[in-house]
């Protein structure tokens, strides 16, 4: 079964859009980025030209999804 939110929409199609807003907000910034519900909270996964990027990246995550994010695995290069 797909979890809802209160509004009828699922979790994931809710994930799989953040996912691409983000995505485009930090567009040339951030690649590949990947949303995964684990445990009650999100674990982030891509690669960001900067720690400034990966930290928005974070911080669009927590405040679209009011979900913990359990670990950040976006990689810096």
């Amino acid at each position: 079964m797909v979890e809802q939110d209160p509004k009828g929409m699922s979790v994931e199609g809710g994930i799989d859009r953040l996912s691409a807003e983000t995505g485009n907000m930090l567009r040339g910034r951030l690649t590949g980025l990947r949303i995964e519900l684990l445990d009650g909270g999100v674990v982030l996964s891509g690669t960001a030209r900067s720690f400034y990027a990966k930290q928005l990246a974070l911080h669009a995550v927590m405040t679209g999804t009011h979900l913990p994010v359990v670990r950040n695995e976006i990689q810096v290069i």
